[in-house]
């Protein structure tokens, strides 16, 4: 519960400021907010843990100048330097600890916010935006960049801060003990933030490169592993593997291009560095020889100024790292700002759903394209009605049945069910009170009864053995080693197709829904199996309305009406023997199949 009201938040976080989108900085700020208390109190014992290495200079170079003139020195100096140096090291245990533990704290937070945010996203967005984006281009923003997102936090509290803290001491320091050093300590800064601005530009484009290439690649090898078995079937494995690895030298090219970017990008930095830190020593050497200031002091400049340094060097080669995290902020913003919700937002509730619909002059085309899938649909069907749709593929049969199940909206024209508007209806109520066995059954890896009854709280064992019966399924559970509850493989693929539709049959049936919605629900099955279940479904169907795509025309005999469909128009409607006897597109569609075309 309390995960969810996480992804609750920053899920309203989102909706509130839309306008954030491309702004990855301000992003990362909302996603934080709430945690930056942690963050404080994890900095307060990071400046207490990492005081050692400021210390330790002070305390070598007060050493150093006892050594160079202990006539002048009380020997006291040697034991309160040892003490302090002794117990600022010991306190680095407890205190980092504490550190790592109040940024973890955060990080983790937010990490699993956002990650529960995408999939609350996911499962909100309308069903086209799914169709357009790859599974596997989703999985790589779920995974891989919500990943980069955790890693350049980390580098922000644990690279980025540090370096910034370490500068800041070391300057201040300095300056307390010497304005000059100090003065050209800080003309190192310059030069860092020149490097940054001269590649910040090529390393945001390699980095956008090589995440659309790996985003491409990801979705390409979740289709290829979907399609091994036809892969196999039609001997075609060498065009799969050419077709990787085509990708794979694209990824690799990129790559090797961000790579080398990064590469002059650090050792630019590094050159620039190792001179700037010769010539302090040679400063300090200088001074010293002059007696400004003490020996010891050389040494203790030297290793502020190295601090300083390696300081601007892990900001300057962590960009790069940051660059790849505020290019995941971007990925992922596309998923969270996306504003292509579920195309229905009506909030009226149907307590108990008759199943009276009516289709007023409804039209319906996808996104970009001009042409209608559906033309002027004007169709009513009482509360239990059995409606059949045939036609050729791409007639708009399972258009029909998506519209009725809410995944689209008409583009012109209405959908009315029970006198209430579709569009008013509060779509989730609506689809608790109805079945759906699509023409490609979706199995998830678990066992054959948490199939039954997914998304079921309490279901008793005499409904799940009622449903297996309906549909035809208890002789498929009693050859298996663990009857109903064996697992069935990632999308069921340890069964047969007719057995998998059997399962997403008696999904449907344990639902007892009020109404049902079958595309193709017994393609898949032998003549027998198919006999049976026809059996099963006219005691399903009683009393239900019910609207079914059907490709073996014989099998929907009993229909109350069947509408045939060509081009996305309504050109017969009757009984079977109406239409038999009419002998129009129908009779075609039969003869056709009667003679095996």
């Amino acid at each position: 519960m309390k995960e969810k009201g996480v992804s609750l938040d920053f899920e309203k976080r989102f909706e509130e400021n839309a306008n954030m989108k491309g702004r990855s900085f301000r992003v990362l700020h909302m996603l934080y907010k709430g945690q930056f208390v942690k963050l404080f109190i994890s900095v307060i014992f990071y400046l207490f843990k990492h005081s050692p290495v400021w210390v330790l200079p002070i305390v070598t170079a007060n050493l150093i100048n006892f050594v160079a003139d202990p006539g002048e020195k009380d020997l006291s100096i040697l034991w309160i330097n040892g003490i302090l140096i002794t117990v600022v090291i010991i306190q680095n245990i407890p205190t980092h600890v504490l550190h790592i533990s109040f940024m973890s704290k955060a990080i983790r937070h937010v990490e699993a916010g956002l990650r529960s945010t995408l999939i609350r996203k996911l499962q909100h967005l309308s069903i086209s935006y799914h169709s357009e984006l790859r599974s596997g281009k989703l999985q790589a923003k779920v995974l891989r960049d919500v990943e980069m997102i955790e890693i350049m936090s980390k580098q922000m509290i644990v690279g980025v801060l540090p370096a910034v803290l370490n500068v800041l001491v070391a300057i201040i320091i300095t300056l307390n003990r010497s304005f000059t050093v100090a003065s050209f300590f800080i003309l190192s800064i310059p030069i860092s933030i020149v490097i940054v601005y001269f590649f910040r530009g090529i390393i945001r484009r390699r980095n956008r490169e090589f995440r659309k290439e790996i985003e491409e690649m990801s979705g390409q090898v979740a289709e290829t592993v979907e399609m091994i078995p036809v892969t196999r079937a039609h001997g075609l494995q060498q065009v799969e593997i050419n077709k990787i690895d085509s990708m794979l030298h694209n990824v690799r090219g990129k790559g090797y291009m961000l790579d080398r970017v990064e590469a002059f990008f650090g050792s630019s930095n590094w050159v620039s560095f190792q001179l700037f830190q010769v010539m302090c020593l040679f400063f300090t050497i200088y001074l010293a020889y002059n007696g400004q200031i003490p020996v010891g002091d050389v040494v203790m400049y030297q290793a502020y100024f190295a601090q300083i340094l390696m300081s601007i060097t892990a900001l300057i080669n962590v960009y790069p790292q940051l660059a790849k995290g505020f290019e995941s902020i971007h990925s992922v913003s596309e998923i969270l700002f996306a504003n292509e919700n579920e195309e229905y937002v009506g909030k009226r509730k149907v307590t108990n759903l008759a199943g009276q619909f009516t289709f007023e002059k409804v039209y319906f085309q996808y996104r970009d394209t001009d042409k209608h899938v559906l033309s002027d649909l004007n169709l009513h069907v009482k509360s239990g009605e059995c409606i059949a749709f045939v036609g050729e593929s791409g007639a708009g049969k399972s258009t029909i049945l998506n519209l009725t199940t809410g995944f689209y909206q008409p583009t012109s024209g209405r959908i009315v069910i029970d006198n209430i508007p579709m569009d008013e209806m509060d779509i989730m109520n609506y689809r608790q009170q109805i079945a759906v066995v699509p023409q490609n059954t979706i199995l998830f890896s678990g066992s054959i009864k948490e199939n039954i009854t997914y998304g079921l709280a309490k279901v008793s064992e005499e409904e799940v053995q009622q449903a297996v019966i309906m549909a035809n399924l208890q002789s498929v559970i009693d050859d298996l080693p663990d009857g109903i509850d064996t697992k069935i493989g990632e999308h069921g693929g340890r069964l047969s197709g007719g057995q998998r539709q059997r399962i997403a049959i008696a999904r449907a049936f344990i639902r007892n829904p009020h109404v049902i919605i079958l595309d193709e629900a017994t393609s898949a099955l032998d003549n027998n199996s198919e006999y049976l279940i026809q059996q099963s479904m006219k005691q399903l169907i009683k009393g239900r309305t019910t609207f079914i795509v059907a490709h073996r025309l014989s099998t929907i005999r009993d229909a109350d009406r069947i509408v045939v469909m060509k081009n996305g128009r309504c050109i017969e409607m009757g009984t079977f023997q109406e239409l038999m006897e009419k002998e129009g597109e129908f009779y075609r569609l039969n003869e056709m199949q009667q003679v095996g075309i």
